[in-house]
Protein backbone atom coordinates (compact mmCIF):
# COMPACT_ATOMS: atom_id res chain seq x y z
CA UNK A 1 0.00 0.00 0.00
CA UNK A 2 1.22 3.38 -0.72
CA UNK A 3 0.36 6.78 0.47
CA UNK A 4 0.43 9.20 -2.53
CA UNK A 5 0.65 12.90 -1.47
CA UNK A 6 -0.73 14.83 -4.28
CA UNK A 7 -0.22 18.54 -4.69
CA UNK A 8 -3.04 20.10 -7.17
CA UNK A 9 -5.51 22.83 -8.09
CA UNK A 10 -8.78 23.89 -6.05
CA UNK A 11 -10.00 25.89 -9.10
CA UNK A 12 -13.15 24.70 -10.79
CA UNK A 13 -12.10 27.20 -13.98
CA UNK A 14 -9.76 24.66 -15.33
CA UNK A 15 -9.63 23.01 -18.96
CA UNK A 16 -11.94 19.65 -18.35
CA UNK A 17 -8.75 17.71 -18.88
CA UNK A 18 -7.06 17.99 -16.27
CA UNK A 19 -10.05 16.99 -13.75
CA UNK A 20 -10.45 14.07 -15.84
CA UNK A 21 -6.88 13.05 -15.25
CA UNK A 22 -7.34 13.48 -11.37
CA UNK A 23 -10.21 11.20 -11.85
CA UNK A 24 -8.39 8.63 -13.28
CA UNK A 25 -5.75 8.51 -11.40
CA UNK A 26 -7.92 8.92 -8.28
CA UNK A 27 -9.71 5.76 -9.23
CA UNK A 28 -6.74 3.62 -9.75
CA UNK A 29 -5.68 5.28 -6.35
CA UNK A 30 -8.72 3.31 -5.00
CA UNK A 31 -8.54 0.31 -6.50
CA UNK A 32 -4.79 -0.61 -6.26
CA UNK A 33 -5.79 -0.17 -2.06
CA UNK A 34 -3.75 2.89 -1.72
CA UNK A 35 -4.15 5.98 0.14
CA UNK A 36 -4.50 9.67 -0.82
CA UNK A 37 -3.44 12.67 0.92
CA UNK A 38 -3.91 15.82 -0.45
CA UNK A 39 -5.16 19.64 0.23
CA UNK A 40 -8.42 18.46 1.66
CA UNK A 41 -10.82 20.78 -0.58
CA UNK A 42 -14.45 19.15 -1.84
CA UNK A 43 -13.75 22.37 -5.15
CA UNK A 44 -11.76 21.76 -8.37
CA UNK A 45 -9.23 18.67 -9.22
CA UNK A 46 -9.03 18.00 -5.90
CA UNK A 47 -12.36 17.64 -4.64
CA UNK A 48 -12.56 15.02 -8.57
CA UNK A 49 -9.54 13.62 -7.36
CA UNK A 50 -11.03 12.94 -3.76
CA UNK A 51 -14.18 11.86 -4.63
CA UNK A 52 -12.73 8.96 -7.56
CA UNK A 53 -10.55 7.50 -4.71
CA UNK A 54 -13.60 7.19 -2.38
CA UNK A 55 -15.68 5.68 -4.94
CA UNK A 56 -13.19 3.10 -6.10
CA UNK A 57 -12.42 2.09 -2.21
CA UNK A 58 -9.38 3.93 -1.27
CA UNK A 59 -8.79 6.02 1.75
CA UNK A 60 -8.80 9.71 1.68
CA UNK A 61 -6.93 12.37 4.09
CA UNK A 62 -7.66 15.62 3.56
CA UNK A 63 -5.16 18.20 5.44
CA UNK A 64 -5.91 21.96 5.25
CA UNK A 65 -5.45 25.15 7.19
CA UNK A 66 -8.15 26.39 9.19
CA UNK A 67 -8.97 29.63 7.34
CA UNK A 68 -9.78 27.40 4.20
CA UNK A 69 -11.93 25.43 6.61
CA UNK A 70 -13.87 27.89 7.67
CA UNK A 71 -14.69 29.39 4.35
CA UNK A 72 -16.59 26.55 3.42
CA UNK A 73 -14.68 24.39 0.98
CA UNK A 74 -13.80 21.70 3.34
CA UNK A 75 -14.05 17.96 1.82
CA UNK A 76 -15.73 16.62 4.79
CA UNK A 77 -16.13 13.10 3.24
CA UNK A 78 -12.46 12.65 4.02
CA UNK A 79 -11.58 9.29 6.15
CA UNK A 80 -10.14 11.83 7.86
CA UNK A 81 -10.13 15.28 7.93
CA UNK A 82 -7.13 17.46 9.70
CA UNK A 83 -7.66 21.20 10.26
CA UNK A 84 -3.94 22.31 10.65
CA UNK A 85 -3.10 26.39 12.27
CA UNK A 86 -1.61 27.53 8.73
CA UNK A 87 -0.04 26.49 5.54
CA UNK A 88 3.26 25.69 7.50
CA UNK A 89 1.35 22.88 9.73
CA UNK A 90 -0.89 21.11 6.34
CA UNK A 91 2.46 21.16 4.52
CA UNK A 92 4.68 19.47 7.41
CA UNK A 93 1.91 16.60 7.65
CA UNK A 94 1.32 16.11 3.90
CA UNK A 95 5.02 15.40 3.73
CA UNK A 96 5.17 13.35 6.81
CA UNK A 97 2.41 10.97 5.52
CA UNK A 98 3.84 10.48 2.16
CA UNK A 99 5.11 7.67 0.97
CA UNK A 100 5.25 9.35 -2.51
CA UNK A 101 4.62 12.85 -3.79
CA UNK A 102 2.78 13.76 -7.49
CA UNK A 103 2.34 16.96 -8.65
CA UNK A 104 -0.77 17.25 -11.15
CA UNK A 105 -1.46 20.75 -13.26
CA UNK A 106 -2.68 23.09 -10.66
CA UNK A 107 -1.40 26.88 -9.73
CA UNK A 108 0.59 28.44 -6.91
CA UNK A 109 0.00 26.49 -4.29
CA UNK A 110 0.99 23.28 -6.28
CA UNK A 111 4.36 24.54 -7.45
CA UNK A 112 5.39 26.19 -4.05
CA UNK A 113 4.56 22.34 -2.42
CA UNK A 114 6.31 20.68 -5.11
CA UNK A 115 9.40 22.93 -5.03
CA UNK A 116 9.48 22.28 -1.24
CA UNK A 117 9.50 18.72 -1.62
CA UNK A 118 12.11 18.89 -4.19
CA UNK A 119 14.18 20.86 -1.64
CA UNK A 120 13.58 18.66 1.07
CA UNK A 121 14.91 15.67 -0.80
CA UNK A 122 17.87 17.65 -2.60
CA UNK A 123 18.81 18.25 1.19
CA UNK A 124 18.36 14.97 2.38
CA UNK A 125 15.22 15.08 4.30
CA UNK A 126 13.66 12.57 3.03
CA UNK A 127 14.09 10.10 -0.52
CA UNK A 128 10.38 9.20 -2.11
CA UNK A 129 9.95 9.42 -5.11
CA UNK A 130 8.45 12.66 -6.57
CA UNK A 131 6.18 12.60 -9.87
CA UNK A 132 5.26 15.15 -11.96
CA UNK A 133 2.12 13.99 -13.91
CA UNK A 134 2.64 16.21 -17.38
CA UNK A 135 -0.63 16.51 -19.04
CA UNK A 136 -0.34 17.60 -22.44
CA UNK A 137 2.69 19.65 -21.29
CA UNK A 138 1.69 20.99 -18.48
CA UNK A 139 5.03 21.04 -17.18
CA UNK A 140 7.19 21.84 -20.13
CA UNK A 141 7.86 25.77 -19.03
CA UNK A 142 8.39 24.92 -15.56
CA UNK A 143 10.76 22.29 -17.07
CA UNK A 144 12.58 25.00 -19.55
CA UNK A 145 13.03 27.09 -16.48
CA UNK A 146 15.01 23.99 -14.40
CA UNK A 147 16.85 23.50 -17.38
CA UNK A 148 17.95 27.43 -17.39
CA UNK A 149 19.15 26.50 -13.21
CA UNK A 150 21.15 23.81 -14.69
CA UNK A 151 22.54 25.69 -17.58
CA UNK A 152 23.42 28.84 -15.50
CA UNK A 153 25.05 26.57 -12.55
CA UNK A 154 21.76 27.50 -9.97
CA UNK A 155 21.44 24.24 -9.54
CA UNK A 156 23.26 21.19 -10.67
CA UNK A 157 22.39 18.67 -13.45
CA UNK A 158 22.87 15.83 -11.25
CA UNK A 159 19.41 16.87 -9.38
CA UNK A 160 17.27 15.78 -12.47
CA UNK A 161 17.35 12.62 -10.78
CA UNK A 162 15.41 13.92 -7.64
CA UNK A 163 12.01 13.82 -9.92
CA UNK A 164 10.31 11.85 -12.38
CA UNK A 165 8.65 13.56 -15.46
CA UNK A 166 5.53 10.99 -16.87
CA UNK A 167 2.61 11.90 -19.05
CA UNK A 168 0.37 9.42 -18.60
CA UNK A 169 -1.15 7.34 -15.03
CA UNK A 170 0.27 3.70 -16.35
CA UNK A 171 4.10 5.57 -15.97
CA UNK A 172 3.06 7.49 -13.08
CA UNK A 173 2.47 4.20 -11.37
CA UNK A 174 5.52 2.29 -12.67
CA UNK A 175 7.70 5.04 -11.45
CA UNK A 176 6.44 4.82 -7.90
CA UNK A 177 6.19 1.30 -7.84
CA UNK A 178 9.52 0.11 -8.83
CA UNK A 179 11.43 3.22 -7.13
CA UNK A 180 14.67 2.06 -5.49
CA UNK A 181 15.49 5.73 -4.49
CA UNK A 182 18.13 8.11 -5.68
CA UNK A 183 21.70 7.92 -5.73
CA UNK A 184 21.87 11.63 -5.93
CA UNK A 185 24.36 13.27 -3.23
CA UNK A 186 22.39 15.57 -0.62
CA UNK A 187 23.40 19.26 -0.72
CA UNK A 188 26.38 20.23 1.16
CA UNK A 189 26.38 16.46 2.61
Amino acid sequence: MTTFTVYTSSSDAIDPRYPQVAATFGRRIGERGDRLVYGGTAVGVMGVLARAVREAGGHVTGVLPRLMHERGIADEACDELLVTDGMSDRKQHMVARADAFVALPGGFGTLEELLEVLTLKQLGYHDKPIVLLNVDGFYDPLLAFFEELYDTAFAAPVYRALYAVVSDVDALFAHVDTYAGTSVPAKWA
